[in-house]
């Protein structure tokens, strides 16, 4: 069984057996559960470090809990070789400033069309749409239907959008152009 040691700057060595760790440059640990014993004065942010200077890991900017983080940790780290050296760290990941976005030409649409092409597919339709249907296709509420309409369908997108009452329910049409 290897015996992990956890140094201040998140080097996790491992080593064969207890008797060749010298010197006293950190904690040492055998198990998950010492590891989470260690880990309980930790704060979460260390964790992450730490997850995030392993070997071969998709690094993260947070977990959603501690259990998590301490068995993917864990998990991760019994591949390390008690012979080879620490791991390298590797540089942390340039963090994108707040104000920037990824280009749209970048962004991966993920889960079919967009919302507002589903909107529109439902008003063009020769019925229209009832404000119940919108709400089931988007998930949205009533006053967010009504915003969109209004805000992203008339006003930004230019479109005709008519409204009216069909057996006590409102209904969204757009006019199909030629």
């Amino acid at each position: 069984m290897s015996t992990f040691r956890i140094d201040a700057q998140n080097n996790i060595t491992a080593f064969g057996s207890t008797e060749q760790i010298e010197g006293s440059g950190g904690e040492t640990f055998t198990n998950r559960q010492e590891l989470a014993a260690i880990a309980e004065k930790w704060p979460a942010a260390r964790l992450v470090d730490i997850w995030n200077s392993l070997p071969g890991v998709a690094p993260v900017q947070r977990f959603t809990s501690r259990q998590v983080a301490l068995t993917r940790i864990w998990n991760s780290i019994q591949g390390l070789d008690s012979r080879a050296e620490a791991p390298k760290r590797r540089a942390p990941a340039k963090k994108r400033s707040a104000g920037t976005k990824t280009p749209r030409a970048v962004r991966k649409r993920v889960g079919g069309p967009s919302k507002t092409a589903r909107v529109i597919a439902l008003l063009q339709r020769p019925q229209g749409a009832t404000l119940q249907a919108i709400m089931r296709a988007t998930g949205w509420q009533t006053h967010s239907v009504r915003g969109f309409i209004s805000g992203q369908l008339k006003k930004k997108l230019g479109l005709t959008v008519r409204s009216s009452m069909r057996d006590g329910e409102r209904v969204y049409s757009i006019k199909r152009r030629s």
